[in-house]
């Protein structure tokens, strides 16, 4: 048995000490590049200030032939780059693979400055992330890092997500977990060959019409509504719940379809509502999804504004806009004041917007 009081100890002589909390870093678009990729890696420095977080994939997309290239090729961007308001993140190769300790060591040891988030993926349960978490600081205590670097699990297999609250609160590193739906659709036998999103024979469908002998349900002559469900919606709820209750962060994982924008947008959008606070890109055109789908709306910010505004110490109960408002619905705008002060502190012209939508839902309420 471990005490309490040990939890937030170095787990590693002159290792720096665990965060107690986790900072909420704005972290809409987590951009994919390949490393080994010499035209991909030459983009990085010019796409600095333009997304949230670079990650530098090292796992699934990288030929077993170009692993160590990967490696070497993230080192040299890292050495030679700015990165200034965006952070560094990357996916390690899994636990069980013959890369891993390499990935670790070198990059912890040569680049552990300037990396903010390692990405682990297919965690099973609480002990990968245990080993992780020990081997990060054995490796930060070497470097003399001063800062611990944060830790990031894929559920990806069906038993991760039925250890998924113990994953999320397994040591004081987590920073998020993200859904990985394909490596998750193959573990649990799904008959999807779709990365994410949804799929058309995944539905619900309108009752028949009914005659007067009954439904008419063999030989329809009106056509009956088709409603395409929401594969994810169960597992993202949990992972968002999960993570929710131990501080850290639930993402949505990759869109595979680069060329279906909409149907991306509206997976994004499914998840950024029921709490993610961002998704992976795989393709430039991604980015700027993410950025608008997990940014809130100016309206939604005005209005967030004026319920606080109005709720004034957060007690008691208004009425704002012919709907009644209270201590519930104040904390529900909270995090949207939350989120769009972050973004403002990075995004100028998104802060432009929301500093609008400040001075209106205030005004609206002084104005009264």
């Amino acid at each position: 048995m471990r005490s309490a009081k040990d939890f937030f100890t170095p787990l590693a002589v002159g290792a720096p000490a665990p965060l107690r909390e986790i900072p909420a870093r704005p972290s809409r678009a987590i951009h994919f590049f390949d490393p080994s990729n010499a035209k991909m890696a030459a983009k990085i420095p010019g796409m600095v200030g333009t997304v949230d977080v670079l990650l530098g994939n090292l796992e699934d997309a990288v030929k077993a032939e170009n692993k160590e290239k990967a490696r070497l090729g993230l080192v040299e961007i890292a050495g030679g780059t700015d990165f200034g308001p965006t952070q560094l993140w990357t996916r390690l190769n899994a636990l069980d693979s013959p890369w891993f300790l390499d990935d670790v060591t070198t990059l912890v040891t040569e680049i552990g400055d300037k990396l903010d988030v390692v990405m682990i993926p297919k965690v099973q349960g609480a002990e990968d992330i245990h080993y992780v978490d020990r081997i990060l600081a054995q490796l930060e205590a070497k470097a003399g890092l001063q800062r611990p670097i944060l830790v990031h699990a894929i559920l990806e297999t069906a038993r991760g997500m039925a250890n998924v609250e113990e994953i999320a609160g397994a040591s004081p590193r987590m920073q998020g977990i993200s859904l990985g739906p394909a490596d998750l659709a193959a573990d649990r036998r799904m008959k999807t060959t779709r990365v994410g999103g949804g799929h058309p024979g995944y539905l619900v469908r309108a009752d028949a019409a009914k005659t007067d002998d009954g439904y008419d349900i063999h030989g329809e002559t009106t056509p009956r509504a088709i409603f395409q469900q929401d594969l994810w919606h169960y597992t993202i709820a949990r992972m968002v719940d999960a993570c929710a209750m131990h501080g850290i962060f639930a993402y949505y994982g990759p869109y595979g379809d680069i060329t279906d924008v909409v149907g991306c947008e509206d997976q994004f959008r499914n998840a950024f509502l029921l709490g993610c606070v961002g998704t992976w890109t795989l393709h430039p055109k991604q980015i700027e999804i993410a950025r608008r789908v997990f940014s809130p709306d100016p309206a939604e910010v005005e209005h967030a504004y004026e319920v606080v505004t109005a709720m004034g110490d957060g007690t008691g109960a208004v009425m704002v806009d012919g709907k009644m408002e209270d201590d519930a619905s104040c904390k529900q705008c909270q995090v949207v004041v939350d989120l769009a002060e972050a973004l403002s502190e990075i995004d100028p012209e998104l802060g432009a917007k929301y500093a609008e939508a400040k001075k209106a839902g205030v005004a609206k309420v002084e104005g009264k």
